[in-house]
C-alpha cells in the first residue's frame, strides 16, 4: 500500500506542475513533506501529517512582523517562524511591506 501512495504522490508531481499547482504557505510543500514521511516513518505517520497540513494550509493564516522577522499564524492557531515560511510567499510580503513602507516615508 505504501508504494501505491507514493507513486500516486509522483504521479501527481508529473501530472500537475508546481507552476500550475496553489502555492503552498510552507518551505517544504505538503506533497514533498507527505511523501518524505511515507519513506522515513511509513504510512502512519505520511497519513497523519497530510491531515494536519490540511487542518493548517488553509484560508485564515496571517503574517506579521516580529522582532524584524515574518511569523506566520495559521488557521489552526499554530505559529510558524521564517524558516518554515515558502520563501515565494516571503519574497512577495517583503516586496509589498517595502512598498508600503516607502509610501508612507514620503
Amino acid at each position: 500500500m505504501r508504494w501505491i501512495v507514493l507513486r500516486l504522490i509522483k504521479f501527481y508531481w508529473f501530472s500537475y506542475p508546481a507552476t500550475k499547482r496553489r502555492h503552498c504557505l510552507f518551505k517544504e510543500t505538503c506533497s514533498v513533506y507527505v511523501h518524505r514521511l511515507i519513506k522515513e516513518k511509513g504510512l502512519n505517520a505520511g497519513f497523519l501529517a497530510f491531515i494536519s497540513r490540511v487542518k493548517k494550509c488553509r484560508n485564515g493564516y496571517s503574517i506579521y512582523l516580529n522582532d524584524k522577522e515574518f511569523e506566520m499564524s495559521l488557521a489552526d492557531g499554530t505559529t510558524i517562524c521564517k524558516d518554515e515560511i515558502s520563501p515565494k510567499l516571503l519574497d512577495e510580503i517583503s516586496f509589498l511591506a517595502h512598498d508600503y513602507m516607502s509610501k508612507e516615508i514620503k
